[in-house]
């Protein structure tokens, strides 16, 4: 049965006629109040309307880690507004494709994000284009070609952008329905303690743009726990948090924790913490037995995905006090209504506890039918889940899912690539890399360096699917039936392999 809760617009209103003296959320050092966050919402939604973006128009929200993103987010909700979110850490090009689809009213952009192309793009669309310049700073622009007519969704919702679990990234809808009901409970931010008031500021660090960005974000800001704000993670910055508000639960990615170890920070620095939650990547169990000999906190693995609207396992504290390290490298049970199997990828069929084959979900967030992930996967006998990697050589670098095919299928754009394969190779920051072997086109002059085609690919593909090696070839390495062998391109790159391009 659905819990009865006020809607989200009505929430959001609400937390935005708090006492404006009241702290918000720190970033870069200094404390905003909800009367600045309030005052910077009120300049966005006054900033649509002068842009000309009629009040039921779904917007475009190119968001960046940062206050005003935040707030931008809170006056498109607190409108009632559908919302598609555009990764900022593309090109112009990759950018202004976003804002392309149709049905857009407007787009909200930070300045520096603002290039010609972007803005060329809003003009030939029609799009009312609002520009992000600090907190309490907005302006307005109104494109010279006429707006199409937005169609509203059906249901006001958030649109993000998957990571690509189920296949390549791919639009999905967040409707308020489900924020409503299963995000703004979450036990994410519930885990300092029920009243927001005495808890520690909860950490953000995620983008606000995708699933675990909005799932941590809205239900702080909405109970009004206080937040810190880092445009990225840092090892530092968040010692620092740690240190000075002593949270009782931590979580941090999976390459954070190597580096906590190799940072050798004091084991009086962590004293604080009970339980460290660690997801969107796969966590090593020799770095979560080193972690867990060392300073004596329970590491807490979870796993989810975009099209999950969320987690669907995880190891509890129970669990993890009951099974400790007999279960090492898991992920945990299913939580409370979730249903898992795995299958045969041939037949189908489904396998028995122990065996290893595709992970089918369902998630009670989503609807009654299963979910075909292309995660490969064991349930043991005590319902206990194991990633073991990806049926579709997806390569995860820091949390984010990279399709070698995606990268491939942008490299043969280039004139002068004839061929290219894309592999994993390991990076001890990011867990994965991608590495990038090429053949030229025959008699084509001049052998393309890495900044060019770093350049070009950023026309094309997140930053996040920049190579961090290259090589050229002859030929590419193939199996006796002449497919790629990408065991033997990823030998190419030798056993250890520097931080490059794109990090």
């Amino acid at each position: 049965m659905l819990r009865v809760v006020p809607s989200l617009p009505l929430l959001v209103q609400a937390a935005l006629a708090r006492d404006p003296a009241s702290p918000a959320m720190a970033f870069a050092g200094e404390w905003i109040d909800w009367g600045t966050l309030c005052t910077t919402a009120n300049r966005i939604a006054g900033a649509l309307d002068e842009a000309g973006v009629a009040p039921d128009a779904p917007v475009g929200l190119v968001p960046r880690n940062r206050p005003e993103a935040i707030a931008a987010l809170l006056a498109l909700l607190a409108a009632g507004r559908s919302v598609r979110m555009i990764y900022a850490f593309q090109s112009a090009e990759g950018i202004a494709q976003g804002m392309a689809r149709p049905g857009l009213g407007g787009v909200v952009v930070h300045a520096e994000d603002a290039a010609a192309g972007v803005v060329s793009a809003a003009r030939e669309t029609g799009l009312g284009l609002v520009v992000l310049e600090g907190m309490g700073k907005a302006s307005a622009a109104v494109m010279a070609a006429p707006a199409t007519a937005a169609a509203r969704p059906a249901a006001s919702q958030i649109e993000i952008l998957t990571s690509g679990t189920t296949g390549p990234p791919k639009p999905f809808a967040v409707p308020y329905s489900l924020i409503e009901q299963h995000f703004l409970a979450t036990p994410l931010t519930r885990s300092q303690g029920d009243d927001p008031g005495l808890a520690p500021p909860f950490l953000l660090y995620f983008p606000l743009g995708n699933i675990t960005g909005l799932y941590s974000t809205l239900p702080t800001l909405l109970r009004g726990q206080r937040a810190i704000l880092l445009e990225r993670f840092s090892l530092a910055a968040w010692h620092a948090y740690v240190v000075e508000h002593r949270p009782v639960h931590s979580g941090v990615p999976p390459s954070a924790m190597r580096q906590i170890l190799e940072a050798g920070i004091p084991v009086e620095d962590l004293a604080s913490i009970r339980a460290m939650g660690v997801g969107a990547a796969p966590l090593d169990p020799a770095v979560q037995r080193a972690f867990e000999a060392r300073y004596g906190i329970p590491v807490l693995p979870s796993y989810g995905a975009t099209e999950f609207a969320g987690p669907v396992a995880m190891m509890s504290a129970e669990l993890h006090a009951e099974w400790g390290a007999a279960k090492l490298g898991s992920v945990g049970r299913a939580l409370p209504g979730v249903q898992m199997r795995v299958v045969d990828p041939e037949s189908g069929a489904a396998l028995p506890p122990g065996e290893t084959g595709l992970l089918h979900v369902i998630a009670p967030r989503i609807g009654p039918d299963w979910i075909v992930t292309s995660d490969l996967a064991t349930i043991d006998a005590d319902g206990f889940l194991f990633l073991k990697g990806r049926a579709d050589g997806a390569i995860m670098r820091g949390g984010f899912k990279v399709l070698p095919e995606t990268i491939e299928a942008a490299l043969l754009l280039h004139p002068a690539i004839a061929e290219a394969a894309v592999v994993g190779v390991p990076d001890e920051r990011l867990g994965e890399v991608p590495a990038a072997a090429m053949v030229c086109v025959t008699g084509h002059s001049g052998t393309p360096t890495p900044a060019e085609l770093e350049t070009h690919l950023r026309r094309h593909v997140l930053a996040t699917h920049i190579p961090a090696q290259w090589r050229f070839c002859s030929e590419l390495p193939r199996t006796p039936s002449l497919k790629v062998d990408r065991g033997a391109v990823r030998r190419l790159f030798g056993p250890t392999f520097p931080q490059g391009a794109g990090d």
